[in-house]
Order: C-alpha cells, then sequence, then structure tokens
C-alpha cells in the first residue's frame, strides 16, 4: 500500500482535566453514530487543571451536532492524516525529510496495528503542511521493507 497523505480538521476542545471528561466529549458522538479513526485526550504539560480532546473525522449533519453540543470546534492547526503499510525506519525518514527542509512540526501522534501505521502531524501553516506532504510522499516512496 503507498503512503497516503492528506490534509484533515482536527475537531478540538479544552475540557477540566477530571474523570469521565473524556468520556463526556465522546458520549454524544457515540448517540450521533460518529464513527471516529483519530481521538486524542491529554493533559496540558504544567497545567494539572486543562486538558484537551481532539478528533477526526466529523462529518454529517448528526456528528456534526453532536460534536458542537460537546464543546468541540474545528481547530485551525493544519493537520495531515499519513497512513501506509509500516517499515522499520519510516518515522525517521519522515522527521528527517521535513526537518532537512526547514519545517517544524508542532506535533506528532503516529501508532502501528498489525503491519498499517497511522500518523497525525499537526503544523504551523498551511504551507508548510503542503510542502510537508509532498516530502513525506517522497521519503516514503523509496522505504523497502
Amino acid at each position: 500500500m503507498p503512503t497516503s497523505v492528506k490534509s484533515i480538521t482536527l475537531w478540538r476542545t479544552e475540557v477540566t482535566n477530571q474523570p469521565g471528561a473524556l468520556a463526556g466529549v465522546l458520549g454524544p458522538l457515540a448517540q450521533a453514530g460518529a464513527d471516529l479513526s483519530v481521538v486524542m485526550g491529554y493533559r496540558y504539560p504544567g497545567e494539572s487543571t486543562k486538558a484537551a480532546v481532539e478528533i477526526y473525522p466529523v462529518s454529517g449533519k448528526k456528528p456534526m451536532a453532536a460534536a458542537q453540543q460537546a464543546g468541540l470546534s474545528a481547530a485551525a492547526l493544519p493537520s495531515l492524516l499519513v497512513e501506509g503499510d509500516n517499515k522499520p525506519g519510516l518515522g525517521h525518514a519522515i522527521a528527517q525529510a521535513v526537518a532537512a527542509a526547514g519545517v517544524n512540526m508542532s506535533f506528532l501522534v503516529a501508532q502501528v496495528v498489525g503491519r498499517k501505521y497511522q500518523a497525525v502531524i499537526g503544523f504551523e501553516s498551511d504551507a508548510d503542511a503542503k510542502k510537508a506532504s509532498g516530502l513525506i510522499k517522497k521519503a516514503t516512496a523509496g522505504k523497502k521493507k
């Protein structure tokens, strides 16, 4: 499977860092039948009372209404969803290609399930995300198992 790189819109909300906060955000989405492929929940470093929840995708009338009900809104941070066959050294190849071009990643979350990987990468600008998209495709095209 060749690497797929696409621009995505994460939906995000800030919550109080307490038990049940994530469940409270996800509840309305589950009831609306939203099929999420990315869910990130994290406490702010050095800030014990604040946390964030980010999800993708949000599409369709019911899931969009549910997301808004849960306090989520489209995040302004340009992000890419990168998916493909996992190979040793792939993360390094992506990070090196982006760094060599002088592009800074705002965040990266990645995981491997079976033989496939998925990563969400955030950037400081749309121009950086667009530039990184091509770099990632090129860096992963030549990476052999």
